[in-house]
């Protein structure tokens, strides 16, 4: 199933790489020996939970639903204009922060409100897709991976699972 996240991840321009620039950017701060391999190797980690491939599945389906105008209305004009007040975004996203503490929620909290990278360019409308979802999805693997490079005590996240 990873490899089926990764390619819907693909569809919507998102790359492992492009995700572990974020978590680079972000922790190579406070792990001056990190590499951007670890930080590939963190997403990849991340992407093996099954609850998160569950999380970015149900949030890319529902993107993908709202570009076919299948969504019933009114969730259909809710989810194509990401309304701010609809929330459910962040909600199915923290479903994947959850999975490494408090660390993850407030680096997803960071990322959404900064919009680093990929999560920007899907946020701003980049790519001609319905994006509702996966700038938060997106976001919260970041933070994730961030999250799991933070619990380490030496920045290598090669050993932990």
């Amino acid at each position: 199933m990873k490899d089926l996240v990764i390619q819907k991840l693909k569809e919507r321009g998102v790359s492992i790489e492009k995700v572990a620039e974020i978590v680079y950017e972000l922790q190579s701060e406070y792990f001056p020996n990190l590499t951007f391999e670890s930080c590939c190797e963190a997403v990849h980690v991340v992407l093996k939970k099954r609850e998160v491939q569950y999380a970015l599945l149900t949030g890319l389906a529902l993107d993908t639903l709202a570009e076919e105008g299948i969504l019933p209305e009114p969730l259909l004009g809710i989810v194509q204009n990401d309304e701010p007040l609809y929330g459910i975004d962040e909600v199915i996203a923290l479903a994947i922060t959850n999975v490494y503490g408090s660390i993850g929620l407030t680096s997803f909290g960071y990322l959404d409100k900064t919009k680093h990278g990929i999560i920007g360019e899907l946020n701003d409308g980049k790519y001609e897709y319905v994006n509702t979802f996966a700038d938060d999805l997106v976001a919260a693997v970041a933070a994730a991976a961030c999250a799991r490079i933070a619990h380490s005590s030496v920045g290598s996240v090669e050993n932990e699972d």
